[in-house]
């Protein structure tokens, strides 16, 4: 029995995978702002070795990093409701996506910051720049370009990763292609379909990330 694909099969189902497509996008842009804001928090905490606050930041890395994100996602949506802490689908998904890029933003901050000349810190000091003041003006700004592809890579992993929360029951891109997979049995149209909207939106993300890392090494590139 030979296969008939259907593109025009794939075209009615666009206003559902556009649906999906919106709940992925909302979900991962979310998780990434949360993920990047948590990563530089811990690696500073790191750095400085803050007092109690590095330890559990070094146990929360190697935990979430150790672990899988089904697990954690699992955990957070079936474990913490069974103790009255119910959060719902979405943010649900997006505190394990969050945990999830967090963990590994705080190694790419960390190895960013790490980068940075000893020099300088020992010059911020003798101006009598305090630890927090070096951090902002001068340890950030050069760490962070630095570590900009790494946590490209992370935001990238959490946009693809953001297709587990179909296992939780939120309608995103994945979610919405199996149901139409379980009620029209097209499953190399709909597969191949958000195949290609994943990459196109990485493709996308992977521009917009290298035109942010051209403008901010712009000011020290030499002529």
């Amino acid at each position: 029995m030979s296969y008939e694909f259907s593109f025009p099969y794939i075209w009615g189902a666009t206003p559902d995978l556009f649906q999906g497509l919106w709940m992925t996008l909302l979900v991962s842009l979310v998780s990434i702002a949360i993920s990047v804001v948590l990563g530089t928090v811990c690696a500073c905490l790191r750095l400085f070795k803050v007092p109690v606050l590095s330890q559990i930041a070094t146990a929360y890395v190697h935990f979430m990093r150790s672990t899988p994100l089904l697990v954690q996602l699992y955990f957070i949506f079936y474990g913490l409701a069974s103790l009255g802490l119910g959060l719902g689908g979405f943010w649900s998904g997006v505190l394990a996506l969050s945990l999830w890029g967090g963990a590994y933003n705080t190694e790419n901050v960390r190895g960013g910051l790490a980068a940075v000349p000893k020099g300088l810190q020992e010059a911020a000091l003798s101006l009598g720049l305090r630890p927090a003041l070096y951090l902002r003006l001068v340890a950030l700004p050069i760490g962070l370009r630095v570590c900009i592809p790494a946590m490209l890579n992370t935001s990238v992993s959490v946009l693809k990763n953001s297709s587990y929360l179909q296992a939780i029951g939120v309608a995103e891109l994945t979610f919405v292609a199996m149901n139409r997979v379980a009620m029209d049995f097209r499953t190399l149209e709909m597969f191949l379909a958000i195949g290609l909207i994943y990459l196109t939106i990485v493709l996308l993300l992977s521009a917009a990330v290298r035109r942010l890392e051209a403008v901010l090494q712009a000011p020290f590139r030499t002529a």
